[in-house]
């Protein structure tokens, strides 16, 4: 299955820029680098996978990034996106991933 649905908090990357992030479970993590880790597929900058997301009504394609910190991947999320939706830090955000390609 190449989609998944979790609930997670939204949180900012401490930095200068204002970076907000979901970070995926790790059971979905697990599951997205089994799906991935076939040697025909062609790896992405940093380890990235491609994905599409939907949070509410605002649908877009980006990337989630591997985190050595939490073990997982990293799903950034867009100002246009939070300011749609009504996103503040610290929300939960219901994410509806599926992976691009596979």
């Amino acid at each position: 299955m190449n989609e998944f649905q979790f609930t997670a908090p939204l949180w900012e990357w401490p930095a200068k820029a204002a970076w907000f992030f979901v970070t995926l479970p790790v059971d979905v993590a697990g599951e997205i680098r089994f799906i991935t880790s076939d040697e025909m597929m062609p790896k992405r900058g940093f380890g990235s996978v491609r994905v599409e997301v939907r949070v509410g009504g605002s649908v877009w394609a980006t990337s989630v990034f591997p985190d050595k910190q939490s073990g997982s991947y990293v799903l950034p999320i867009k100002a246009a996106v939070r300011k749609a939706e009504g996103l503040d830090k610290h929300d939960d955000v219901t994410v509806l991933l599926r992976l691009i390609g596979i």
